[in-house]
């Protein structure tokens, strides 16, 4: 028998995401509150080219930029 999780099209890695997010919003306050920060993350990454690493960006923040520049280029 095939896994809920598997059969609603989820990988596992996405599903422990939305179950500890469910968990995390059904504590109280404090406790919900301290969960949370421990559930973020700060990604960064850099480009390297020919063998020298690049600057380190955010990449939350490179995300965000980039769909907004691919959005501002589909209006256009």
């Amino acid at each position: 028998m095939s896994s809920a999780w598997k059969a609603a099209g989820l990988t596992y890695n996405r599903y422990l995401a939305v179950a500890a997010r469910v968990v995390r919003r059904s504590l109280k306050e404090q406790p919900r509150l301290q969960a949370e920060k421990r559930g973020e993350m700060d990604l960064r990454f850099a480009k390297w080219t020919n063998g020298k690493q690049g600057e380190n960006k955010n990449l939350a923040n490179a995300n965000a930029s980039a769909m907004a520049e691919g959005a501002h280029g589909q209006q256009q």
